[in-house]
């Protein structure tokens, strides 16, 4: 048979080869990618997972480019009714796991999410997920970014989380939790996570010993928190974004030093008392400022950046005055 023939007959044949043959993708991802998707009652939003197509190129599946293994699943905008299965915990080398604006998504954090020893990235945001911030993610030691926000969970935030060594940003915010904020999250060792816990039912002191850590942005407004704050500055740190808006904090204003770096500063709906330190002036960087609605007097230091916010970054205090504000008397 001459090699023209053998080609014709080549071409042929593969033409009636099954093209789950030619995957890249592992057939047994392929397995537990198919039960996860039965498990959600075969959704629209998965209507691409496909047995007869390789998983690879499957809507939300992400594979390594180097072994072909399933390293990310990001589940997106779209109706997926029901709960999370226990399957989502199978696919041994998955990295990404994000479940994100999903409203129909009910139920608690799935425990078998624990089985994922390689997650890097969980996102579980803007679901109707519900229950208890879960002990277990504390076991997910190569966690890197931690956002769980904008879905249904209550109870207190678990003091595990601060051995999430790698852990970069850490966000609980828009939830209805409640108690105090871990003494742990003054611990953090390795990382130090951007901490997110804004939007929840926190109360209490903040703990001392967040002072210890030299958070880059740390956000813990509209909460019920109380007394002081002021250990979270420090001209010795390199903390540039600082959010404690309308809580019930009370401490002297007057006193605290500023981190250089310092770009947003947001103090607004509190008790906080004192005057504005000067050195406020001397943050190049600065962007943003509200001290608006507490109980600060004296007069507005002028210069730096100061007169360039608005008369409703600073009114509604006890006796502040000066250029935004009307002149002292």
């Amino acid at each position: 048979m001459s090699n023209t023939s053998l080609l014709s007959l080549f071409f042929f044949l593969s033409l009636f080869i099954s093209p789950s043959l030619s995957d890249l993708c592992n057939p047994n991802d392929k397995k537990v990618l198919l039960k996860f998707k039965k498990a959600l009652n075969n959704p629209y939003v998965l209507a691409s997972w496909n047995p007869k197509t390789d998983c690879c190129d499957w809507y939300c599946v992400t594979c390594d480019l180097t072994t072909n293994r399933i390293n990310s699943l990001t589940i997106f905008a779209g109706d997926l009714p029901g709960q999370i299965p226990p399957e989502v915990g199978d696919p041994p080398y998955l990295e990404t796991l994000m479940f994100h604006k999903l409203p129909s998504l009910t139920g608690p954090i799935q425990p078998a999410i624990a089985k994922l020893k390689n997650l890097k990235t969980l996102r579980i945001s803007w679901t109707n997920i519900s229950g208890l911030v879960p002990d277990f993610i504390s076991q997910l030691t190569n966690l890197t970014f931690l956002e769980l926000s904008f879905n249904n969970l209550s109870g207190t935030i678990p003091s595990s989380l601060s051995k999430l060594q790698k852990l970069g940003a850490l966000h609980l915010d828009r939830n209805k939790l409640t108690g105090s904020i871990p003494e742990s999250f003054g611990t953090f060792t390795g990382s130090i996570p951007d901490l997110y816990l804004s939007h929840n039912q926190l109360s209490g002191k903040i703990p001392a010993s967040l002072g210890s850590m030299d958070f880059n942005t740390i956000d813990l407004s509209r909460n019920k928190l109380e007394e002081d704050a002021s250990f979270l500055f420090g001209l010795n740190k390199t903390t540039q974004r600082i959010d404690v808006s309308r809580n019930l904090l009370e401490f002297n204003l007057s006193k605290v030093e500023f981190p250089e770096s310092l770009t947003n500063l947001d103090l607004n709906h509190n008790k906080i008392f004192g005057s504005i330190p000067a050195q406020i002036t001397s943050l190049e960087n600065l962007g943003f400022l509200n001290v608006s609605y507490n109980r600060l007097c004296g007069p507005i230091p002028v210069g730096g950046k100061l007169q360039s916010f608005g008369y409703t970054e600073y009114f509604h205090n006890r006796c502040l005055c000066g250029p935004p504000l009307e002149s002292c008397k």
